[in-house]
């Protein structure tokens, strides 16, 4: 990498990807922006720059490398493309084979599609970013940045699952965990508001959004945390269902006929907030729902978010036993940075732990405010930290691509 310390990180869906260029030593967001619909007819790629804000129509069957070149050509006209350095990806899924990020050449790609069968529409995406950016930007050094690759330190005995364990070793099923980039970042910040060295920080932390995890970090490592060989697993979610018996699955295929992709659509697009509250996966609909004059949509958003909280709770008071010593809490993630109601009614489930909160630091903890909210009666620090996954994704292209031309 040139001593220029600027990243540009993309993180790309089957239809979309969202961009931004970072100065990844300040954590700067010079750029940055979202491609959406691609493959559509609206297809369209929205470019923010401080108080500037452009959307361009991209037109019928534009695709990922269509859409990154009007970004080549944006950044080119700001005289921004010399700047970078080097291009950070995240690839949701590592599988077994990346602990740590990588930088991307022909085994890494080989590599990423070999796992691909994990996470197939993910990494595929993942990869067609990665191959419209080396066309792209030809000469800069590229990173992969796994969301996998953090929990790589949990013990056997928090990533086997109780099956036939030639399942794990000629398929690779078993625990990997997604949200890595986010809780680490979450946690690093909570061990210098602690005053302590991330090394010796046990924190549990909280990611919750559309998608939502929780993390057990023992000692500044992964020991343990709650999505599992998909994103599927653990915590309730917008649309997705968290932990189910699966002979749910077994009787609606028997009962009802269902197939793989109707028993995938149920379970990661149907549930969820969505599915309970039949209005929708938007925590902030639901909590507005909560004060709507018709009775039974406000009946439907209350039990949604009690259900929610208290999920999102069992997994914060199960995963103590992961630990030697709990030195906070951390809530993050769309809903855990902005969600005052949410924080409130997990905290007040977590009583035997001793964590109590102050309603005034709580309310005030939103919008991008970090902070403590637990009172001085808390036994252990309640606390909001603001993620941010595109920093780390900068902060490890520039350390690992630094001297590469």
């Amino acid at each position: 990498m040139s001593s220029n310390s600027h990243v540009l990180v993309l993180n790309c869906g089957s239809s979309s990807f969202k961009f931004a260029l970072i100065d990844s030593a300040t954590g700067h967001q010079i750029l940055h922006g979202l491609a959406e619909k691609l493959g559509h007819d609206d297809a369209s790629i929205t470019i923010k720059r401080e108080n500037e804000k452009n959307r361009l129509e991209l037109g019928k069957n534009n695709q990922h490398v269509d859409a990154i070149k009007v970004l080549v050509s944006t950044l080119q006209e700001l005289g921004l493309d010399t700047n970078i350095g080097a291009i950070g990806h995240r690839v949701v899924h590592g599988g077994e084979m990346f602990t740590k990020s990588a930088v991307i050449d022909d085994d890494v790609i080989t590599a990423i599609e070999a796992v691909s069968a994990l996470a197939p529409l993910h990494n595929h995406a993942n990869l067609i970013g990665i191959k419209a950016a080396q066309l792209a930007f030809p000469g800069i050094p590229q990173v992969a940045v796994f969301d996998t690759a953090f929990h790589q330190t949990m013990p056997e005995k928090a990533y086997m699952y109780a099956i036939d364990k030639d399942h794990y070793k000629e398929k690779g099923i078993r625990r990997y965990g997604f949200h890595g980039t986010s809780h680490f970042f979450v946690a690093q910040k909570a061990a210098e508001w602690l005053n302590k060295s991330f090394e010796t920080t046990s924190v549990i932390t909280v990611h919750l959004g559309n998608g939502c995890s929780v993390c057990a970090i023992s000692d500044g490592k992964s020991v343990d945390t709650s999505m599992g060989m998909t994103p599927l697993e653990g915590l309730m979610m917008g649309t997705r269902s968290g932990d189910i018996d699966p002979g749910v699955i077994m009787y609606l295929m028997k009962r009802y006929k269902y197939d793989a992709n109707q028993i995938d659509d149920f379970l990661n697009k149907q549930s969820g907030m969505l599915g309970l509250s039949q209005l929708s996966n938007d925590c902030r609909t639901l909590e507005d729902a909560l004060n709507d004059a018709d009775n039974e949509k406000r009946l439907a958003a209350q039990l949604t978010l009690e259900v929610y909280s208290y999920r999102v709770a069992k997994y914060i008071a199960g995963y103590t036993c992961a630990l030697t010593h709990l030195d906070a809490v951390v809530f993050t993630g769309g809903i855990g940075e902005n969600s005052n109601y949410i924080r409130d009614i997990v905290v007040k489930h977590l009583g035997l732990l001793g964590l109590t909160i102050d309603d005034c630091k709580n309310q005030q903890a939103r919008f991008g405010q970090a902070g403590a909210i637990n009172d001085p009666t808390s036994r252990t620090p309640v606390l909001v930290i603001p993620t941010n996954e595109e920093w780390v994704i900068a902060q490890d292209a520039a350390k690992l691509t630094k001297g590469v031309k």
